[in-house]
């Protein structure tokens, strides 16, 4: 792994721009050059402002710190709203380096949309983070554009890293991947709702129903980290032969738990195609695009 990272500048440090931001400064990897995070707000870049390190700009107060911080930083994340993408990039344009690297981290806006706005001769990557790096176990997709070096790319992995696992996949398995990490955690919190609704119809009240239910999901993850087994080796074991559980799984077998998975991770992945192929428009300036 790399012993320093380069000057860094997060344009929308949000909630997952941020968490990453946090992520780089939690590691005590040096960043040569500095940190530099834009909000459209004073409140939010004072949020980022305590940190060590960081250089924290309210749009509402600088309207070009966008551009400063783009001719400042060899690494930019490009962290606004989806929607927003084509401004930020048509503003910065004039004042990236020539030897940045821009990470996206906007769902749906693909790699061409930053080439066509950049040029053709711009590093560019696409990531795909979840809301778990804001606890650093995240898992991140990070797909190369054309031309990229695998020094740069290490550099974006790194980052990452920080926050979490990489998966480094070509950017038409983005989406895929999305359905999957992506949108994962709401998936788990799902099933979470529902076994503590079950505990509950079995007399329990909401807060032991909810130790229960969220203990259990927590205990299971960290017994599959810790041992590193197959998770289908870790249920034969709890599953006794003509036990409890192995009734409970013959339930949720006969339901076809796992044709739902395919068919909702289906679902996503149209939608995501879906977004893919919608332009996003030009609506506001990036000074009100957070």
């Amino acid at each position: 792994m790399a012993d320093t990272l380069p000057s860094l500048a997060f344009l929308g440090a949000g909630s997952m721009g941020g968490a990453i931001l946090r992520g780089v400064v939690a590691s005590g990897i040096p960043v040569d050059g500095g940190i530099v995070a834009t909000n459209r707000t004073a409140d939010k870049a004072a949020e980022l402002a305590a940190l060590d390190d960081v250089r924290s700009i309210a749009l509402e107060r600088e309207p070009e710190g966008n551009a400063r911080a783009a001719a400042e930083a060899r690494v930019l994340l490009i962290g606004v709203k989806p929607a927003m993408v084509p401004d930020l990039l048509r503003e910065i344009a004039p004042h990236v380096r020539d030897d940045a690297i821009v990470v996206s981290l906007a769902a749906g806006v693909t790699l061409q949309t930053f080439r066509s706005i950049l040029g053709e001769g711009v590093t560019a990557l696409r990531s795909m983070p979840n809301t778990p790096s804001l606890v650093g176990k995240g898992v991140t997709g990070l797909a190369a554009g054309p031309g990229t070096a695998p020094e740069e790319t290490a550099i974006a992995r790194r980052l990452f890293e920080t926050v979490g696992t990489v998966i480094e996949l070509p950017e038409e398995r983005i989406d895929a991947l999305s359905t999957i990490s992506g949108s994962g955690p709401a998936y788990v919190f799902l099933l979470i709702e529902e076994l503590t609704r079950a505990a509950m119809d079995r007399g329990f009240d909401e807060q032991d129903a909810r130790t229960m239910a969220e203990g259990t999901f927590i205990g299971a993850a960290a017994l599959l980290e810790h041992t590193g087994e197959d998770p289908a080796e870790l249920r034969r074991r709890v599953t006794s032969p003509k036990g409890t559980t192995e009734r409970a799984v013959a339930v949720l077998e006969r339901a076809d738990l796992g044709g739902i998975f395919r068919e909702a991770t289906a679902a996503a992945l149209a939608r995501a195609k879906e977004l893919a192929g919608e332009a996003p428009p030009v609506t506001e300036a990036i000074a009100r695009s957070e």
